[in-house]
Parts: C-alpha cells; structure tokens; sequence
C-alpha cells in the first residue's frame, strides 16, 4: 500500500512453480530462475552503452509502480533482478516488467 492505496502489485497473486516455469519459458533466452527472483544479464560494448540501459529503466518501472533491483558490474554488465516483494515471490508483474525491459534493447 503507497499513500493509503492499493497498488496493482499487492492485488496480483503469487505465480505457482508451474506457472513461473511456463512464463520463464515464454520470456526467451538469458532469463533465469534464481530462488524467488527472475535475473537476467545483459552484457554491452562498455560502460557508456550499459548506463545509457539502465537509464532507459525508470520509464517502463514507474509506469508500472514495479522496481527491479539493478546491478552494474565489471564496467559493461547489468544484472536484473525481479521479483514481487509484498508478495516474496513472483507475480505476473514481475514477467511483464521483463518483456519490457527486453523490449528496451530490440
């Protein structure tokens, strides 16, 4: 809940192992299962392109009220991370706000 409101990501429920799975699936390549999170990692041609990614992010995020957690390692890496945190698992959000971050490099 932000601001005595209920956000879309406490309404979704959490997926089950059968339905992360499909989803997983239906993403396409580089994205992973690790515990309760989906990850991805892009690698680029050097710093410069992988900070002008990660600053592509805040669009579809806010608009989603759904924030991953970013990692930029080794100067030209990025790491994704998401997961649902008021449900500690995954939601639907979760494989959406994927597709989009995907959709950020094609």
């Amino acid at each position: 809940m932000r601001g005595g409101t209920t956000t879309m990501a406490t309404t979704l429920p959490k997926l089950t192992e059968d339905e992360i799975a499909a989803k997983l699936a239906a993403l396409g390549h580089g994205w992973q299962r690790e515990g309760k999170m989906i990850v991805k990692e892009y690698v680029f041609s050097g710093f410069t392109e992988a900070t002008q990614f990660i600053a592509k992010l805040p669009g579809p995020a806010n608009a989603m009220d759904h924030h991953p957690d970013i990692q930029l390692y080794r100067y030209k890496r990025v790491k994704i991370l998401l997961w649902t945190h008021s449900r500690d698992g995954l939601t639907q959000n979760d494989f959406d706000l994927a597709a989009q971050i995907d959709a950020l490099i094609t």
